[in-house]
């Protein structure tokens, strides 16, 4: 058996890292009679590394191999001022079965009661050996949501009927940030103002964010998307109604018009999902919204994603 050192990832380990998210992440699909979540060069999983090195330097744990020095695990984690929440996580299929993940998720949880705050995380419904990594660790799952995705062309959505309060909705802009934060913690109960700001400054180009207001002027809803060759959804979200998370929905779709983005919506909201079937979007995977400590439950709609993860 061998033994692993847990410490924090070096610039230099950068390349090594998106080349184990690539080929661990793959390796887990492909085992699973399930098509490659990367395409092309090992390079499209550098966006995990810059995004969550921009939003939080220094928070990703790798564990290193004694015997080989490879980098045989790794996972971002996020401190955010009501919790912590548990990023991408990747273990080498070379050392599978050997509790990497394990001291990985044991090294973010030990950080996290230093400070006292509760660790969020939103994991594969396809994936047991992960949830019950969690399960027991303590964490438990608060909420399942379904992932959909569709083919949006190039002329932009064309079945179904377009949602009300589209002409609601708006692009947001930097001095909608307060609002943004305040409507997410109103609703979810969590904050992440660096988040938002990122997406809202989008130096990297990749991201654009939409806001639906309502006739006093107020915030009913926001949505982020991001366009990369190795993560194309759309989220976080956090909206009062399934009407508002249509309208938002059905606005960021039209910005991908071309692409296949991928998003999460609570398996609750039974009118929102029959919409979204309306439009053609279809169903690929199932994922857990799981929480280690304090949690509560939220209101309206809730649309986590996977970079930056919050459930």
């Amino acid at each position: 058996m061998s033994s692993y050192t847990i410490q924090s990832m070096t610039t230099e380990q950068q390349h090594e890292v998106t080349s184990l998210i690539y080929h661990s992440t793959n390796a887990w699909y492909q085992s699973h009679a399930r098509p490659p979540i990367f395409t092309g060069d090992v390079s499209v999983a550098s966006v995990f590394c810059e995004v969550y090195e921009a939003i939080d330097p220094g928070c990703c744990v790798v564990a290193r191999c004694d015997e080989s020095g490879v980098i045989a695990g790794s996972c971002f984690y996020h401190p955010r001022p009501t919790h912590v929440s548990l990023g991408i996580m990747n273990v080498h299929p070379d050392h599978f079965g050997g509790g990497v993940a394990r001291k990985l998720l044991q090294a973010v949880i030990d950080l996290a009661e230093k400070v006292n705050k509760p660790v969020r995380l939103v994991s594969s419904a396809l994936n047991l050996d992960s949830f019950s990594l969690y399960s027991r660790a303590g964490f438990v799952p608060r909420a399942t949501y379904q992932d959909m995705y569709l083919e949006v062309p190039e002329s932009g959505i064309q079945r179904g009927t377009p949602p009300a309060r589209l002409d609601c909705v708006r692009e947001a802009t930097a001095g909608d940030l307060e609002a943004i934060v305040a409507l997410e913690e109103k609703l979810h109960h969590i904050r992440r103002p660096d988040d938002y700001r990122h997406f809202l400054e989008n130096k990297s180009g990749l991201w654009h964010v939409s806001v639906i207001v309502n006739s006093s002027g107020e915030l009913d809803g926001v949505l982020a998307s991001v366009f990369h060759p190795g993560s194309n959804m759309l989220g976080p979200g956090a909206m009062r109604t399934e009407e508002d998370a249509a309208a938002l929905i059905y606005s960021e779709l039209q910005h991908h018009a071309g692409r296949s983005p991928v998003w999460l919506v609570p398996v609750e909201a039974s009118e929102l999902v029959q919409q979204l079937y309306g439009w053609g979007a279809r169903n690929c995977e199932l994922h857990f919204s799981q929480v280690r400590g304090e949690w509560t439950k939220p209101e309206g709609i809730v649309m986590p994603t996977f970079m930056p993860e919050t459930s």
